[in-house]
């Protein structure tokens, strides 16, 4: 599990932060001032990946988070079978089953090659790329 660290409060909208072991892309962030005897404190609100589970966290500004490290890699579809495709990475050549997300469905076939990420020990398809 390849990660980074980061201060909460440098965290922006869009990146990809850690929330209970999954991986998560912020959606909403809020710091409020510092008080006379506090921090700030930052309110982050993000999506998981994998799952697509909404999180939330509330933290002091100073603490650091950690941030996935994402491989994108391109891949070959060998075989279909309903949701779950064989593919083999162009670069390794490992083949492996993967879930094809709905909206990608209706173009995943044999013979075409995929985006996918590899984020914490999982992989998720992102992109069918047109020739």
């Amino acid at each position: 599990m390849a990660t980074r660290l980061i201060a909460a409060t440098a965290i922006q909208e869009g990146r990809y932060i850690i929330l209970d072991e999954t991986a998560c892309k912020v959606t909403g962030i809020q710091i409020s001032r510092p008080g006379k005897h506090g921090h700030a404190k930052v309110r982050i609100t993000a999506v998981g990946i994998i799952d697509g589970k909404k999180r939330e966290t509330v933290m002091p500004g100073h603490d650091m988070m950690q941030t996935p490290v994402i491989d994108k890699k391109t891949a070959q579809v060998l075989s279909v079978h309903g949701n779950i495709a064989n593919i083999m990475d162009a670069a390794t050549y490992e083949t492996f089953d993967m879930e094809i997300p709905k909206e990608l469905k209706a173009d995943c076939v044999s013979g075409c090659n995929v985006l996918y990420w590899s984020i914490m020990d999982s992989k998720v398809m992102k992109q069918v790329k047109s020739e």
